[in-house]
């Protein structure tokens, strides 16, 4: 879901600063993680509107999505243990979701549009791409009548939780790490629900998670 999943209880829907990046979910469960991954068609981008992902080579690759804490936050992620990110709407971040993220990869997990803002915990990527079914449903929020099933245009992934780190590494905190100057998250007007993260700045954050104290500096 840019983010993640609603309460079972809330109707509105996961959305981050972006507008439309952050998922809506209904519940999951660890049922979930099962789920056989459908064969589907790639969804044509419509013309300039978003950049393709990078193709992806060889080894694993890190990433980064949002959530608004009020309507999925890392601890409902961590009761629910596996959840499919839905509600995407931006087409470059849908590309990752389609084009670029494979099963096993990490996912650091931000909560955005909050007080403070911060990286609070990691995530894996649990399930190979599918058509988003929110994008059918005429009562979801996310419903997209342009979107058909034949040719679907919304993708998600499951993820399942990893670890919830002991203090979130907000924004303050991670500017002032040298290794995390160049971060996509840390950029003037970056807005991306769905964004990559490098080796490097996967390792720095892992290793400012281990040390950072309860009072929340490194």
């Amino acid at each position: 879901m840019s983010a993640a999943r609603r309460k079972p209880a809330r109707k509105a829907a996961a959305r981050t600063s972006a507008g439309r990046g952050a998922p809506a979910r209904k519940p999951a469960t660890a049922k979930t993680a099962t789920v056989k991954a459908a064969t589907v068609k790639a969804a044509t981008v419509k013309s300039g509107r978003g950049k393709a992902a990078p193709s992806r080579g060889g080894g694993r690759r890190a990433w980064l999505v949002k959530s608004e804490p009020e309507s999925y936050s890392i601890d409902d992620l961590q009761r629910d243990e596996v959840t499919p990110w839905t509600g995407v709407r931006n087409y470059q971040a849908r590309n990752t979701l389609r084009d670029a993220m494979a099963v096993g990869d990490p996912v650091l997990f931000y909560h955005s549009s909050t007080d403070p803002m911060a990286i609070v915990g990691l995530a894996e990527v649990a399930s190979a791409p599918r058509p988003d079914p929110t994008a059918f449903d005429r009562n979801d929020d996310h419903y997209d009548p342009d979107s058909r099933r034949e040719e679907p245009t919304w993708f998600l992934v499951d993820l399942r939780h990893v670890e919830t780190f002991p203090v979130p590494l907000t924004r303050e905190l991670l500017a002032a790490e040298p290794a995390l100057r160049g971060m996509e998250l840390l950029r003037r007007g970056s807005r991306l629900s769905v964004q990559p993260v490098t080796e490097a700045e996967l390792k720095a954050v892992l290793a400012l998670a281990r040390r950072a104290p309860r009072g929340g500096r490194a």
